[in-house]
């Protein structure tokens, strides 16, 4: 197998199973690769401040993007982190206290749920589903003009993320922010 940045080539007579592993090698670091760079972004914080900025242009990512993953990543140490549920499910309940995270991924890698069936189920009234801790979740409608919308989307799409979970990522941030100072 020999890959490029454009291309994959398997050898003309590769076997069933070799073509099946490098599919799941390949799946493997597309899902490991959001940590990585996440990871990879908030070392670069730390001990390279002076040349961060520049690291982080080198990358070829828009700066969003790579901002969503380190704070992904930040709010995972890589311990809490379930390798048998994607990075976007764990995107999914970062904006969660630490209880409430480890309640629905341990739910959601329990019954083997898409990331479709997370958001469901954490969008459903609590008696109806069941939520970890019993509360209700609590679901307001925001009338939001078309064009603010749309300039969302296009926002979410360049980040690499739908826009329900890029809206929860930019709220998150603006109020630790607020919250933090």
């Amino acid at each position: 197998m020999l890959t490029t940045k454009v291309a994959l080539q398997l050898p003309a007579d590769a076997a069933f199973e070799e073509w099946e592993n490098a599919g799941h090698m390949l799946a493997g670091v597309l899902s490991s690769s959001s940590w990585w760079l996440g990871d990879w972004l908030i070392y670069g914080r730390e001990h390279f401040s002076d040349r961060y900025e520049r690291a982080v242009h080198a990358a070829g990512l828009s700066y969003q993007t790579l901002r969503n993953y380190a704070w992904v990543a930040g709010r995972y140490p890589a311990g809490r982190r379930r390798p048998a549920l994607s990075f976007q499910h764990h995107a999914a309940l970062a904006s969660l206290n630490v209880g409430e995270q480890e309640q629905w991924l341990q739910r959601a890698q329990e019954k083997q749920w898409t990331l479709r069936q997370l958001r469901s189920a954490l969008l459903a009234p609590s008696k109806q589903q069941g939520a970890p801790g019993g509360e209700p979740n609590d679901l307001h409608r925001l009338a939001v003009p078309r064009v603010r919308l749309h300039r969302w989307r296009e926002a979410a799409e360049q980040s690499g993320v739908d826009v329900e979970q890029w809206i929860t990522l930019t709220l998150d941030r603006a109020a630790e922010q607020v919250l933090t100072r």
